[in-house]
């Protein structure tokens, strides 16, 4: 154990200076995307956009699918693959969405990006569920958990766990589903996520009212509420919690209870322009739970209407259910010859489509209301219903089979990757032994090296501070230089001008008509010199405002005096969001070399007549993008110059994201996203 101890250390020890070694000749080095990155994300959302129409949004994803079917293939096309495929799934595109899907699927492989390939698991599993083949979803989303879990993504497996639950929920194994639920519960809790944790209590308050447990339900259903008062207001969400308490409190018999909190939901007014179908829901509710109650007022008339308009809508399982709520109605006020109408109706509707629950129901009330084929029914029922169960359990083992082959998965490749590792020490121990003191004297001298180089960066970066700050000392005295002579004009030598004018107006003086007219004609000058000054000074003191003092002052400075010596037009454009004051120093100091880098190249090889640097803040991050409409370059062949080096450099330093778009005649443009808050 000892020997193989060693072997491990020693095997960790070179691994740490390979990376070094590998970082030092990589440094500066930021990969570049060949496709146009904002167009592409530009389209997705406008995909993902319903105020467009269907074939507008078909269109986006089109292009940009094109886009990246042409590009270089790396984790982020991939990635928008996936995210392509399921804008399609959305727009019931199954086609498409199929090929994509694969396609996307194909490359991550490829590629070993285990995100991607949980993304896309995860498309399959929504696309399963959607059909309700429920043991493909359930291997899709346990298939993205396993990725998501192995890659600490932990909101993404939560979700995974909410969905594996959910399916097992709907197939009736209500301890499994609640054992999946809480798990996924205790991940969204450490991540804060409110929304989630109000549909994952939602989800529990459900299960507990399939098995009757209405009290535990009743409680899940309003620790489900609470998480809603920590989110933006959502009536939506907290109208379908006050409907799942109603249906709760109608199933335990308490039917006041119940009432009121399908009541709540109708004091929306605009419910019913909002979201027809759930104003059907709520008024179908109401009046089956006030037939329950044995009030049979005007419920009629929301049976009816409920039933209509779950008609126009196409809404096929609430037609059902207003059709058994129907027959239960006719039922009770025994009128036999309509209550079987509507419960035949329901039952053949709800065979047509597969609704195993209420075809189930349908059953069991046709047995009430056809006394003479009572027992045809019942025993219809049964069979039915032992069917489903042995469907169900079929199902169940299917899914334990798939958790036992995941924990037996999970297990060999713990096994393997061990065994790989002992194997991978034992191969290089003698590399190790006979490698590592040569390595070591080479990487001290390359760490005093680097420290060097480190010292002498800092040492620059304080010069540039300390320029920065003079720059920003200057304005500031340019400003109050402009301030005294706007003082000065105003009140030494407009006032002395204007007493002056005035004490000549008073002279009574003799003369010609002429020289009268003269005499008056200068006095007008003197009146016109007087207005003139006191412009300029009220100009000079409303400019003092508006002058661009600190690092903008400074940033117009550098693109003004560029400008000139490349002879190219400018433009400057800061986002008023910008306090610069609030930014690190580090950070302006390193962004003002980069444009000084990014300027010279442009006066060096671009040619360009134009050029505009645009600054903005968004999502906590600075943006910087440098546009100009040059003669371009080939992004794809190795660039030997300095510049841009420096500039990958300087951004890697930062924590930015830098990405390069340029063709040839067709300008170029550097867009560097720096985040604020690291």
């Amino acid at each position: 154990m000892k020997i193989k101890t060693i072997y491990k250390k020693c095997f960790i020890y070179l691994f740490l200076i390979f990376s070094l070694q590998y970082c030092n000749l990589k440094k500066g080095d930021l990969k570049q995307s060949n496709i146009k990155n904002d167009s592409i994300v530009l389209w997705i959302k406008h995909a993902k956009d319903t105020s467009y129409s269907i074939s507008k949004r078909n269109y986006f994803l089109k292009q940009s699918y094109h886009t990246i079917k042409f590009s270089k293939k790396d984790t982020l096309s991939t990635r928008r693959l996936a995210s392509i495929a399921y804008q399609y799934l959305k727009l019931k595109d199954t086609l498409r969405f199929k090929k994509i899907n694969k396609e996307a699927f194909q490359f991550a492989q490829q590629l070993k990006d285990s995100f991607a390939l949980a993304d896309i698991h995860w498309n399959n599993a929504n696309f399963y569920k959607k059909k309700e083949i429920y043991e493909k979803s359930y291997y899709h989303y346990n298939k993205a958990f396993i990725y998501f879990e192995n890659i600490n993504k932990q909101y993404f497996a939560a979700k995974m766990l909410y969905g594996m639950s959910f399916i097992k929920g709907r197939l009736r194994d209500y301890s499994g589903s609640e054992i999946l639920i809480i798990k996924a519960i205790s991940k969204f809790e450490a991540l804060n996520k409110y929304k989630s944790l109000y549909s994952s209590y939602n989800h529990l308050a459900l299960l507990q009212k399939d098995i009757k447990e209405y009290d535990l339900s009743l409680f899940y259903n309003k620790k489900a509420i609470k998480y809603l008062d920590r989110i933006k207001p959502n009536s939506e969400l907290l109208e379908i919690s006050f409907n799942n308490i109603g249906i709760v409190y109608q199933e335990k018999g308490e039917y006041t209870n119940a009432i009121k909190y399908f009541d709540k939901v109708l004091k929306n007014t605009n419910l019913k322009a909002k979201n027809i179908g759930r104003y059907a829901r709520i008024i179908d509710n109401l009046a089956f739970c006030k037939l329950l109650n044995k009030d049979t007022i005007n419920i009629k008339h929301f049976f009816y209407e409920s039933l209509k308009i779950r008609d126009s809508i196409k809404n096929k399982g609430g037609k059902i259910i207003a059709k058994i709520h129907l027959a239960t109605y006719y039922l009770k006020i025994k009128d036999s010859v309509k209550s079987l109408q509507y419960a035949k109706e329901a039952n053949l509707l709800a065979k047509k489509i597969n609704n195993n629950r209420d075809y189930l129901s349908s059953l069991k009330l046709l047995s009430k209301i056809d006394a003479k084929n009572a027992n045809r029914y019942l025993e219809k029922y049964i069979i039915y219903n032992d069917s489903l169960h042995n469907a169900e359990r079929k199902i169940h083992n299917k899914f334990t089979r798939i958790e036992y082959e995941t924990e037996q998965y999970i297990e060999k490749a713990a096994f393997l990757s061990q065994q790989k590792m002992f194997i991978l020490i034992s191969s290089i121990g003698i590399l190790i032994t006979l490698s590592l003191f040569y390595i070591v004297k080479v990487q001290k001298s390359k760490n005093k090296n680097l420290q060097l180089e480190t010292e002498q960066q800092k040492a620059n970066e304080q010069i540039y501070i300390l320029t920065l700050n003079q720059q920003e000392k200057l304005e500031n005295e340019k400003r109050i230089e402009q301030n005294r002579i706007s003082e000065e004009l105003h009140d030494g030598i407009l006032g002395n001008l204007f007493g002056t004018r005035v004490g000549l107006g008073f002279l009574k003086l003799n003369g010609s008509t002429t020289t009268l007219n003269k005499y008056q004609s200068f006095l007008n000058d003197l009146q016109d010199i007087e207005k003139e000054i006191r412009d300029v000074s009220h100009r000079l003191n409303d400019n003092i405002g508006n002058i661009e003092i600190g690092f903008s002052s400074i940033i117009y400075q550098l693109l003004n005096k560029r400008s000139k010596m490349g002879n190219f037009n400018s433009e400057l454009l800061i986002s008023d969001e910008i306090v610069w004051d609030d930014i690190n120093k580090i950070i302006k100091v390193n962004l003002y070399r980069i444009l000084q880098e990014a300027l010279q190249n442009i006066i060096k090889y671009a040619k360009a007549k134009q050029v505009t640097l645009h600054f903005t803040i968004e999502n906590g991050n600075l943006i910087l993008i440098i546009t100009d409409d040059g003669i371009g370059f080939n992004t794809s062949k190795r660039n030997k110059g300095i510049g841009i080096k420096n500039i990958k450099s300087r951004a890697v330093k930062l924590n930015a994201s830098l990405q390069i778009n340029s063709s040839i005649n067709k300008g170029t443009t550097i867009n560097i996203e720096i985040p604020l808050n690291n």
